[in-house]
């Protein structure tokens, strides 16, 4: 791969490699319509997975009583951010007329992040899927009974593997672990120890890799592989996870409904998503599609130090190149999105509905994680700050109606719930250093 002739082709990737933010807005959007007849992935697919944890509700309010409140439904709040608001547009001066809604995914129950979406979804569908096989439960049948002994039993001859820089492995570790799994996370150098402490402390045995996600993620799986009893769950490339996540479509529609903020062609709704491998920002922004097609427009968020879905779909090379290619050292303090190579299925099924990817750095992470808890007292951790330029930018590069009072814009705060305290206010001290 010839970088200069990258660079002559496409100019901000220079600009990239000088660790400069950019704005890149796709060149291959579609529509809706004909993205969907591309993809294998249908609007069934999202209903089945949204049936599944319908099931499993009543089991998840039995073992999780923090769910009660919701009867085992894993979803977040939607926020209105006036403050910040205000705040964003005095500090970039840019005028923001629409609304400023922050979805907040850091309070997720069981996990406190986005993870806790696609990854307790694909572990409860393995578990069922094993169920099923040893004839312990079937569809009509109350899901509760899977906290019984003989399931436990079950699920103790099995086990459950994936790669992670941290939230992942925490959503999967809990989930797993509670189910009666034998789980272990490996996990990349830039995880948290605290993520660690957490997942060791529920009883997941976590392996540590002096090298990136990528490596953690191919070691992972390498070991399952000769294991019949054990379930990767593959960040790169799994369809479960994806659909997890998906799910968020229609539950956001109903908040949106709930709150009476309309989307149609004259109010439309922009969605900023930080994204590390993919998977999670991808598949909330397939659901979103699949309920308001063209009236929504989804841009991801990654580290200037981490592009790789940028760079991927940029070139039209997803999984084939990585950011080292282009001098970038993937290091950054958003633990979550320290990803080197984007997934490749996540990558060409999201080609054509994407509008744009932009990048953010490190440094401006931390300041808008101190005006945010300084303006609306919300406490996330680094990566989740990454949709926070979002409307700036959409409203910078143009994008139709992005500055129009009809418009509303939605940052999703992907993390931070499980944070410990102290580092809650290292993060906040680390904002002007």
């Amino acid at each position: 791969m010839d970088v200069k002739v990258w660079k002559e082709k496409i100019p901000q990737i220079g600009q990239m490699m000088e660790g400069e933010e950019i704005v890149w807005i796709n060149p291959l959007l579609e529509s809706t319509e004909s993205g969907l007849a591309k993809t294998e992935l249908t609007a069934a697919d999202v209903r089945d997975a949204s049936d599944r944890l319908r099931r499993f509700a009543p089991y998840i309010e039995r073992v999780f009583p923090e769910t009660e409140d919701s009867k085992g439904l894993i979803e977040s709040p939607l926020t209105a951010i006036p403050e910040m608001k205000e705040a964003l547009a005095v500090q970039y001066g840019v005028s923001i007329p629409g609304e400023l809604l922050l979805k907040q995914d850091n309070r997720l129950p069981i996990s406190g992040s986005i993870k806790a979406r696609g990854g307790i979804y694909e572990v409860l569908k393995h578990a069922e899927t094993l169920a099923f096989q040893h004839d312990l439960i079937s569809e009509g049948e109350d899901y509760s009974q899977f906290a019984e002994p003989v399931f436990q039993e079950l699920f103790a001859k099995h086990k459950i593997a994936v790669g992670s820089t941290g939230n992942l492995g925490l959503s999967i570790g809990i989930m797993s672990a509670k189910l009666g799994f034998h789980v272990t996370v490996h996990m990349s150098a830039d995880a948290k120890q605290w993520k660690k402490d957490m997942l060791r402390e529920k009883g997941v045995t976590v392996v540590e890799y002096a090298d990136d996600y990528s490596k953690a993620v191919e070691e992972g799986r390498r070991q399952a592989e000769s294991d019949p009893y054990c379930h990767f769950i593959d960040d790169e490339n799994s369809r479960d996870l994806f659909l997890g996540y998906a799910v968020a479509g229609e539950r956001v529609a109903q908040q949106l409904k709930e709150r009476g903020t309309v989307v149609d062609a004259g109010h439309p709704l922009f969605v900023y998503l930080p994204c590390g491998v993919g998977g999670g920002p991808g598949g909330v922004a397939f659901g979103l599609k699949l309920v308001f097609g063209d009236h929504v427009h989804c841009l991801f968020a990654e580290p200037t130090h981490s592009p790789c879905m940028t760079l991927g779909m940029m070139t039209g090379l997803h999984d084939a190149i990585s950011v080292h290619d282009f001098g970038l050292d993937n290091k950054t303090a958003a633990d979550g999105l320290a990803v080197g190579t984007a997934s490749g299925f996540v990558g060409k099924t999201m080609q054509p509905f994407i509008d744009g990817c932009y990048t953010v750095s490190d440094n401006n992470l931390f300041s808008l994680l101190k005006l945010l808890a300084d303006k609306e007292g919300i406490y996330l951790e680094p990566s989740a700050l990454a949709g926070m330029p979002g409307p700036v930018n959409s409203i910078q590069a143009e994008a139709e109606k992005a500055d129009a009072v009809e418009a509303t814009h939605m940052v999703w705060a992907t993390g931070g719930g499980m944070v410990p305290e102290e580092e809650i206010k290292r993060y906040y001290e680390m904002a002007g250093k």
